[in-house]
């Protein structure tokens, strides 16, 4: 086994990281109208020289921007499209004290079209930073988002009288134009992350999706013919990755359950490169899924924590990763965090050097499996 030279790499991360306190502070100034939007992307740009130091520090392949220009790892971008509404996402207190965040609402109102570049500039002064042999990667949101959240009834019936297959067709042409643009700046390295697949490995959420008049078991090969629309708009040279999340806001969770519903359609259906998966504790099951990964696919399993600061030992990560290849070949595997470390502004509650120290264990232990 050798270390891979392209992305995923055997050590990788899915991308967001805690906000250092002045760039909160300078997001607080310019909601206030204190600052303008230049000053505070001045701000983003020092934080971000920083984060970008850290990972390559740390032994990183892969580097983002830690998202530190986004308040919410998928509004942000949805909101840019065209024909696409979204309300901010509301927190709650659930009765135990703890908090929540309530989904936010999105719809769509209109045809959904690419009507500007995104992510280019943010990319562009991402790999402005990223030293040479080093990998800069974009997080964006997967676009099953525009139909999971709401369903049929969250999408306009007069820009679409009908969903299949205009409606998907559009959204995947917008997000190929969105890939083609980022590669027209030399990025290579995509990841979408998916909320929704995840959603569906919970009985709960899969309850919702029947109330909203949706199969849940027919969903998941729907969304594979969906993501598949999108691939193939994809630029040649680029990876193009997928992350399941199943909730990550302030260090919480908002549904468990063994991928065994979406198996077969997220790793045989879908014609994507690699797949993050969150198997940081038993709300993932076990690994028998990975038995559906196609070859020439890359599952990056997501064994370390990033929702609280106690440490994994080596040892028992590494019998994590003989366990999960009883089921797919260790070659088409990798290692990362479960998640970011702030797929919010608001950070998770953990601290700066555990999020250091959980990085390089995940670098450390990458390096002594695979070679």
């Amino acid at each position: 086994m050798t270390l891979r030279t392209t992305p995923p790499f055997r050590a990788d991360h899915v991308g967001s990281f805690l906000r250092p306190e002045y760039l909160l502070q300078a997001r607080e100034q310019h909601a206030k109208g204190e600052i303008t939007a230049q000053a505070l992307r001045q701000v983003e740009d020092r934080a971000i020289t920083e984060v970008v130091k850290f990972q390559q520090d740390v032994g990183l392949q892969s580097i983002t921007d830690g998202e530190y220009r986004r308040t919410y790892f998928h509004i942000d971008f949805l909101d840019q499209l065209g024909g696409v509404k979204t309300d901010i996402p509301v927190t709650v207190i659930k009765p135990d004290g703890t908090e929540e965040l309530a989904p936010p609402t999105i719809r769509v109102i209109d045809t959904v079209r690419h009507v500007r570049d995104i992510q280019r500039a943010d990319f562009e002064y991402l790999q402005s930073q990223v030293a040479p042999g080093m990998t800069p990667k974009v997080t964006i949101p997967s676009p099953t988002m525009l139909h999971f959240r709401g369903g049929r009834a969250g999408i306009s019936r007069q820009a679409y009288p009908e969903l299949d297959p205009v409606f998907y067709d559009d959204v995947a042409r917008a997000y190929g134009e969105e890939l083609r643009s980022l590669a027209d700046a030399g990025c290579t390295y995509v990841q979408m992350d998916d909320t929704n697949l995840a959603y569906l490995c919970d009985e709960r959420m899969r309850e919702a999706a029947r109330q909203r008049g949706d199969d849940p078991n027919e969903l998941p090969h729907r969304y594979a013919q969906f993501i598949n629309k999108v691939v193939a708009h994809k630029p040649v040279g680029m990876t193009l990755a997928m992350h399941l999340c199943r909730g990550n806001f302030k260090s919480t969770h908002a549904a468990a359950g063994n991928y065994e519903p979406v198996a077969e359609a997220l790793l045989s259906e879908m014609n994507l490169d690699a797949f993050f998966l969150e198997y940081d504790d038993d709300r993932s099951g076990d690994f028998k899924p990975l038995r559906f990964l196609g070859k020439g696919k890359i599952v990056v399993l997501g064994l370390v924590t990033t929702k609280f600061g106690e440490m994994e030992s080596k040892d028992a990560l590494k019998r994590r990763i003989d366990e999960a290849a009883q089921y797919a070949p260790l070659d088409q595997l990798c290692l990362s965090p479960q998640c970011g470390f702030s797929s919010t502004v608001h950070g998770n509650n953990i601290a700066v050097q555990a999020q250091r120290d959980k990085l390089a264990l995940v670098v450390e232990t990458a390096r002594e499996v695979w070679g």
